[in-house]
């Protein structure tokens, strides 16, 4: 059912004002005004060489003020809220020299219901977090001695809180739990990294889906192998899909990018853009996933937004400055921390499966490149789609079966270019830190360079 906001959220410090506190004060300065406020507490459990190195515990609380004076948008943020005045005064301050505001803080809303908290999160204690992680690290050493194990294993909760002069108002928990482990092979001058991890809202008590991961990675880059410089197929593992081909994506479809005529998808909306058994959705709504939320950080209530359909581009995304310039409407995609105003972005972003097996994708190529992960972003031209990246692991494929690691490799091309030329989309996704769930995705025609 609809609801206004969530139950059973952490309390705050007794001694820091109320975010409602800080907006009265904020709405006898300015017309309109908003209070942005985050607590968090995490507990990270580090690993290095081998063996746990630290335990650490972090707490903070912060708040931003966005206020609307005369027209134009004043705002400032600290994380000492023992003067709220000197906070409010600030954001005061900038107004004059601040955007054109064009738009409204948003009235009560009827939000979605998205937990995204797990109390039980709270009670794994750091003897059970470090005993997971030395888990990780002896699994991974009794695969391969040579190996160096270092990462962690942390817990985390906040409670995001807004409230605005027009009865705008929303405050939720959100609880974490992450794993993540780096393996590194050091072999002279050669130096191999894999990694892997995982996020989510609930307490993690296995992380066997981890380490076959990382042996599977080591196992496929145990031999050495090299490629010719020349187009051709090229498999993206998931973790390796959103640099190549989401970014520029999502640049295009962002409503700022639109608004400033610098999109090469504006007006294409209706227009395919990709091949059809391509998708991509934008989904903040799903339950106890890491990025999820009911709100947007503007209090405009999350929703399902499909962005590419069988390969059509269906909407672009807006937050509420960027939506009022374009004479649009916020989806619900404003997004920020909370040192800086808000922008356009995407919540839990899905692309959609296809049919074809990861076995069957790699048996199917004489001679191609699979790419695990990357060196950078990976893009020249991010607008373009332009991609030139290099391969931090990536494995050759001969004959219809991976042969070993290449080295000093580089991919280029172009996203949308690639994705009118598939091959494939892979049958079975996984999330990739909390936020983007995405199968494999296999490419006809990327050129690949290899230096010696």
């Amino acid at each position: 059912m609809p609801h206004r906001g969530c139950v059973a959220i952490p309390s705050e410090n007794g001694s820091n004002p109320s975010p409602e506190q800080i907006l009265e004060r904020a709405m006898a300065l300015g017309q309109q005004a908003e209070v942005f406020h985050v607590v968090a507490s995490s507990t990270p459990v580090h690993f290095e060489a081998n063996k746990i190195k630290a335990v650490d515990t972090n707490e903070s609380a912060a708040a931003a003020v966005r206020l609307i004076k005369d027209g134009r948008v004043g705002f400032s943020s600290t994380s000492d809220l023992a003067d709220v005045t000197a906070l409010v005064e600030a954001a005061l301050d900038t107004a004059p020299y601040g955007a054109e505001a064009k738009f409204d803080f948003p009235g009560a809303t009827e939000f979605p219901n998205v937990p995204v908290y797990d109390a039980a999160v709270e009670e794994a204690t750091t003897e059970e977090m470090a005993a997971l992680g030395q888990r990780v690290v002896d699994e991974l050493r009794a695969y391969w001695d040579a190996v160096q194990v270092e990462g962690g294993v942390s817990r985390s909760t906040s409670t995001v809180t807004l409230v605005n002069s027009n009865g705008g108002h929303f405050s939720y928990a959100r609880s974490g739990f992450r794993i993540g482990f780096e393996g590194t092979v050091i072999r002279g001058e050669d130096m191999l990294f894999t990694f892997d991890g995982e996020s989510s809202v609930h307490r993690i008590s296995d992380p066997d889906a981890i380490i076959a991961s990382i042996i599977r990675q080591l196992g496929w880059a145990t031999e050495s192998a090299t490629v010719e410089n020349k187009t051709m197929p090229v498999i993206l593992m998931p973790t390796a899909v959103p640099s190549i081909l989401l970014n520029p994506l999502l640049a295009g479809l962002n409503g700022k990018t639109v608004l400033q005529g610098t999109s090469p998808l504006a007006g294409r909306l209706g227009e395919r853009i990709t091949d059809p058994r391509f998708s991509l959705t934008d989904d903040a709504t799903l339950p106890y996933i890491p990025a999820s939320r009911m709100s947007d950080d503007e209090g405009v209530a999350t929703r399902r937004l499909p962005l590419i359909e069988a390969g059509v581009a269906t909407t672009y995304f807006y937050d509420l400055q960027t939506a009022g310039l374009a004479g649009a409407a916020s989806t619900g995609s404003g997004e920020r921390g909370v040192g800086s105003l808000p922008g356009p972005s995407t919540g839990v972003l899905l692309v959609g499966e296809g049919d074809a097996e990861l076995d069957d994708l790699i048996a199917d190529v004489d001679e191609g490149l699979i790419v695990e992960a990357l060196l950078g972003a990976g893009q020249s031209n991010i607008l373009g789609g332009d991609f030139n990246a290099n391969v931090l692991l990536g494995y050759k494929i001969q004959d219809g079966r991976v042969v070993g690691r290449v080295k000093n490799t580089m991919i280029s091309g172009n996203a949308y270019t690639a994705l009118n030329d598939l091959i494939a989309v892979g049958a079975k996704g996984r999330w990739v830190r909390g936020g983007l769930y995405t199968p494999a995705v296999a490419l006809a025609n990327v050129s690949v360079a290899a230096n010696g």
